[in-house]
């Protein structure tokens, strides 16, 4: 997050050589929004200089076209740019700092006063818009007085496929003029390459450029300065730096414009992307298509550094779930229906499909949201529509479609885990763009073979995928073990009177992890805050002695830091919010290890138990006097039972009776009616 305060000018401003056909429009930086109305909470401090921006300024006329270069942050919706009353475009929708540029047509200033005007769209949206200049060159003459030439390879002088991030001493991403290539992708301030290598038509000035890889790698850096008319030449080096051994990067939700419709990265671009990320495994998801990426990376000659996979992101009135990986040549499954139970059954019989994936579950498109509250029990795991969620997994992290509490997805997964649904936790970026959302921000490690990405073992990693043997990353891995011995997706039997779980959280040098939570059946059973060493990759190693439980529990660790700002990786704000707050996070999730604490043998849900307390036809006082030895996440699927079998909780003798019970039975039962359709 970027705070207010610091948003001066003297933070914005850069100086280039006074060219002979630079003009400037104006030095300084206006905040622009609703008075009174702000987009975010952060933006209190600040009060907008209005909602439409409007600068003279002297210029002489312009007989060929020149280029307008115009400084904006956060910007999220589509703010019009006028010059004397022509239109010249949009700034970029875009909510990270860049300098943009819009094209000036011949005639369009003239000779003494002109009139820059921006204007606001009708959703609120606070943005920082300035430091505009124009040169009297088009847009690529302008960028091709300078040059940057960026060389990136491994540790033993290997090229490395990478993104190169090109910003000003501020990290303002700057414009670049690179020539066209199946090998790259190109955005402002932003290179990706598959032969980690480009040259960069830039303007004179000082540049930051920074070298990466994804989650997996660390981050190079270099400062320097290009004169007009020089060409500076640049050689960076990354090492890997977080372990990975025996576990494949997947990204199960990608899109393309090609296919898909919408964002702005080809299927062409998009294969330099995934490579430039590091990703093992990306699935081809695009809306209601079978997209294949596999030719496209042939003829790119990136055959080596991933796996592609067919699939599709099944787009309904009734939410969006992935279907992966299809057979070539498959039909589509029923994307009209808007019964789960049919479409569920047209996916699960599209020829090839292993895993159904729910997307950003608490989103909104059609005006329907998989677990909303209105038709989904947010603490019983119950949906009222229907054949219910029979998915194999969901979305917990989806890094282009954040919320602003990132806790929401994971607390409808525990209440489904709850539930007794074996649902696999998921993160993902449903990326459609080159920069503007990153490919892999949000992504899953699947426990798989991993020594030859160019031919992952699809069967192993969809296995794991049903099985929980994953984990989830956004900036943090972390791993989980009760035991020394039981992973996630584990049955932990025969655990010692103190059991012991040891929590690893490992990330690269560039984030930090500041705080770990393990939960067991969704409730925060212990909790630490953390301080890594400067520079470590393991962020945590902690042991934790288990309380003692007499009933079977599923056990998750979560950790989470502060959100990464810089250009290279930085975490994007909440796709759709309520909330005005919000802090940028990178987190780590694992999947359960399930715990046999009563000793059967096998591991029973919390709904298993409430089936065992509640008879057909209950006596409230027996069954609270039942469950007095279990937590609350028994006593919610308890009180979801009673419920159906008709008991009215909210009846006032049957209130008096629970109300007197114990706090787990108090506090379950009262989530339950307050999580009531």
């Amino acid at each position: 997050m970027k705070p207010v305060l610091a948003l001066t000018l003297a933070a914005f401003f850069v100086t280039f050589p006074l060219l002979a056909e630079r003009e400037e429009v104006t030095s300084e930086i206006f905040h622009l929004g609703t008075k009174g109305l702000p987009e975010w909470n952060e933006f209190r401090s600040s009060e907008p200089h209005g909602r439409n921006l409007s600068v003279t300024f002297e210029a002489k006329a312009n007989q060929e076209e020149s280029t307008l270069f115009i400084r904006q942050d956060d910007v999220k919706q589509g703010w019009r740019v006028s010059l004397n009353g022509k239109r010249l475009g949009n700034l970029e929708r875009f909510e990270s700092k860049m300098l943009h540029t819009l094209k000036v047509p011949a005639k369009t200033l003239k000779d003494g006063e002109n009139r820059l005007s921006i204007a606001a769209p009708t959703a609120l949206d606070d943005v920082f818009v300035g430091g505009a200049f124009l040169v009297n060159k088009a847009r690529e003459d302008a960028l091709r007085q300078s040059f940057l030439e960026v060389r990136v390879t491994d540790s033993k002088g290997a090229p490395l496929p990478c993104r190169i991030t090109i910003t000003n001493e501020k990290d303002y991403l700057m414009p670049l003029q690179v020539e066209a290539s199946p090998l790259v992708a190109v955005r402002t301030g932003v290179v990706y390459s598959l032969e980690g290598k480009t040259t960069a038509g830039v303007l004179p000035g000082k540049y930051l450029v920074y070298a990466s890889r994804g989650f997996e790698y660390g981050v190079a850096t270099a400062k320097v300065r290009v004169a007009e008319g020089e060409t500076r030449s640049i050689r960076l080096s990354l090492d890997r730096e977080v372990p990975t051994e025996g576990w494949i990067s997947c990204d199960p939700h990608v899109h393309v414009k090609t296919f898909s419709g919408h964002g702005d990265s080809t299927v062409e671009e998009r294969i330099p992307t995934i490579a430039g990320e590091g990703l093992e495994l990306p699935i081809s998801t695009d809306h209601n298509h079978h997209a294949d990426y596999g030719p496209y990376q042939e003829a790119a000659g990136a055959s080596a550094f991933f796996t592609t996979v067919i699939g599709n992101e099944v787009t309904t009135k009734v939410g969006h779930f992935n279907a992966f990986p299809i057979k070539k040549g498959a039909p589509l499954p029923n994307h009209e229906t808007e019964s789960w139970k049919e479409l569920f059954k047209s996916i699960r019989a599209t020829p090839g499909v292993e895993v159904i994936l729910l997307n950003h579950p608490r989103n909104v498109h059609s005006n329907f949201s998989p677990t909303d509250p209105s038709h989904f029990n947010r603490a019983s795991g119950e949906s009222q529509r229907e054949g219910g969620l029979e998915m194999d997994a969901i979305e917990v992290i989806t890094s282009a479609a954040l919320q602003a509490d990132y806790t929401g997805p994971f607390e409808d997964w525990f209440a489904l885990l709850n539930a007794g649904k074996r649902v696999t936790a998921a993160g993902s970026s449903d990326t459609h763009d080159v920069n503007r959302y990153l490919l892999g921000q949000g992504r899953t490690y699947l426990q798989c073979p991993d020594k030859d990405p160019a031919n992952v073992d699809l069967a192993a990693a969809c296995r794991a995928f049903r099985e929980g043997r994953a984990l989830v990353s956004m900036g943090l891995l972390t791993h989980l073990r009760v035991e020394e011995r039981f992973e996630v997706g584990d049955l932990a039997t025969k655990l010692p009177s103190k059991a012991t779980a040891r929590i690893q959280v490992l990330g690269p040098r560039w984030v930090d992890a500041t705080r770990v939570v393990l939960y067991g059946n969704g409730l925060p059973i212990w909790e630490s805050e953390v301080e890594s060493a400067p520079n470590a990759i393991t962020k945590a190693d902690l042991k934790v002695e288990l309380p003692k439980f007499t009933h079977d529990i599923h056990l998750v660790a979560i950790a989470n830091g502060s959100g990464v700002t810089k250009p290279f990786w930085e975490i994007p704000r909440p796709y759709q919010h309520k909330s005005k707050e919000y802090v940028s996070r990178v987190i780590g999730a694992t999947n359960p290890i399930w715990l046999d604490f009563d000793g059967d043998g096998k591991y029973t849900s919390p709904r298993g138990y409430a089936e065992r307390l509640v008879e057909k036809k209950p006596m409230l006082a027996e069954t609270l006097a039942k469950l007095s030895d279990f937590d609350s996440s028994v006593a919610v699927q308890v009180a979801a039972l009673l419920t159906v079998r008709g008991v009215d909780l909210k009846e006032t003798k049957a209130e008096a009776a629970w109300e007197k019970a114990s706090p787990a039975i108090r506090t379950g039962f009262s989530e339950f009616l307050e999580a009531s359709p």
